[in-house]
């Protein structure tokens, strides 16, 4: 496959799963008031879908592997308490709110990805693109009533996935730098397998298991709410597979961005069918956001920049040398 066409098809696929399993979530939410539990139920059905593909011969999977378990533990941390902080978010707040602080993550990446991944400052114009970022989440800000009755409390569980999502997409660029797994399932079971004991514990420490059986149990799960399950559980486990795919084409704060543009599916779905979204002027403000993400440029490799800026003095070089062979 050629690497443009593998770059928009991997962008593609983790646009479609990541802009739908945000709504998809909301809802489910709002009938099954149980964050960790619902997450943990996705968890399982991506790795049961994975083995069993194994199974079948249709998909190629890593063996679980101490020397691997190492590294992704760091990351499951993140990916375990970002997921938490993304549910709790959605179940406190509208989908706008979490949307907006995750529009706001690229400018702490893109500095994250200079101090640790290599890469150059972003230019003028894309500083200027995180800045109408900046600005459109501000304007936000000022039009939501839950900021306006709450303060600053209503923006604790955004502000904690804002900064572990920012963690979380730097050191998972780094895994991939530098974890040789050979399968794309490799990640995704990893992740999958290892973030499920922490999700099972977030959901003992929230009650949720006292709660779900004092409330009917399964017998509260009605048709409509197995099908939003079903959907949710495809969702999450078509992202596990594009967004390690994605993240592997692109830099760490790109692929940052690209979470953050995609959610425009979720907003025009959000508006068309959920009545808990934010204001006109808050919905100015988020396109802000937005306009600003589609500005913003890729920065290059520190080594890949200085090797083009000095490659007319390596040809000069080797145009003497090949002369004074030739003499």
């Amino acid at each position: 496959m050629k690497p443009n066409v593998e770059v928009t098809l991997s962008v593609l696929a983790y646009s479609a799963c990541s802009g739908t399993l945000v709504l998809l979530n909301k809802l489910i939410l709002h009938r099954l008031p149980y964050p960790s539990l619902v997450v943990s139920f996705q968890l399982v059905v991506a790795v049961a879908f994975i083995y069993a593909a194994n199974f079948a011969g249709r998909l190629q999977v890593d063996p679980l592997q101490w020397e691997y378990v190492v590294p992704y533990l760091y990351y499951i941390i993140a990916f375990s308490l970002g997921v938490y902080c993304n549910m709790k978010s959605l179940s406190l707040a509208n989908v706008e709110t979490v949307v907006v602080f995750r529009a706001m993550s690229p400018c702490l990446v893109a500095v994250l990805d200079v101090l640790f991944l290599g890469r150059e400052y972003p230019s003028r114009r894309s500083w200027g693109a995180l800045s109408l970022i900046v600005l459109g989440a501000i304007f936000y800000a000022s039009f939501d009533t839950q900021f306006q009755t709450q303060g600053w409390s209503a923006y604790r569980w955004p502000t904690a996935y804002l900064l572990i999502i920012c963690f979380e997409m730097c050191y998972g660029k780094k895994i991939i730098q530098s974890v040789d797994l050979k399968t794309k399932a490799g990640p995704v079971l990893y992740t999958n397998l290892l973030g499920l004991p922490p999700m099972l514990c977030f959901a003992a420490m929230g009650g949720e298991y006292g709660q779900f059986a004092s409330e009917g149990g399964v017998q509260q799960i009605s048709f409509s709410l197995m099908l939003l399950l079903f959907l949710g559980c495809v969702a999450g486990t078509g992202i596990g597979f594009s967004s390690w795919w994605c993240r592997d084409q692109v830099s760490a704060t790109s692929f940052t961005l690209i979470g953050v543009l995609n959610k425009c599916l979720t907003i025009l779905l959000n508006c068309l069918i959920w009545d808990q979204h934010a204001a006109p002027g808050g919905l100015l403000g988020l396109c802000l956001c937005l306009v600003g993400g589609s500005l913003y440029q890729q920065s290059p490799m520190r080594m890949k920049k200085e090797r083009e800026s000095a490659k007319p003095e390596d040809e000069e070089m080797v145009e003497f040398l090949d002369k004074n062979g030739n003499e």
